[in-house]
């Protein structure tokens, strides 16, 4: 499957951004699929994933109640709705995909697309 991430943009500290990963193939209802993000300097950063129906939602502590994540099967898309944002949110955000599970790490030898920049300013 392939992804690509987009949306991203810069924003005031406070505003929101809808991030989209739109995927390519019929077998998309098949994945599950995550949300990572990388500021410059720090390590991947797990931010939540979605179960392959969409049923089940996994968010990291660091935003938790600040984003929702989100799938619409029919269009073979995928969203991330980044409520309150932070300059620490900042970041390349990347989606990735997997049939396994929703873990971290099961993503990690998924497939991942090209990432969109998030910058937040203070």
């Amino acid at each position: 499957v392939q992804l690509q991430a987009s949306g991203g943009g810069l924003v005031e500290t406070g505003g929101s951004l809808r991030l989209s990963c739109a995927t390519s193939g019929d077998a998309f209802r098949l994945y599950n699929i995550g949300w990572f993000r990388q500021a410059p300097g720090k390590e991947r950063e797990f931010l939540a994933a979605i179960s392959r129906s969409g049923s089940r939602t996994v968010y990291a502590d660091s935003v938790k109640g600040r984003f929702t994540m989100s799938r619409d099967n029919a269009k073979n898309a995928v969203y991330l709705q980044m409520n309150s944002l932070k300059p620490e949110d900042a970041a390349v955000y990347y989606c990735a995909a997997n049939r396994i599970g929703t873990e971290r790490q099961r993503f990690e030898s998924g497939f991942w697309g090209q990432g969109t920049q998030v910058t937040v300013s203070s």
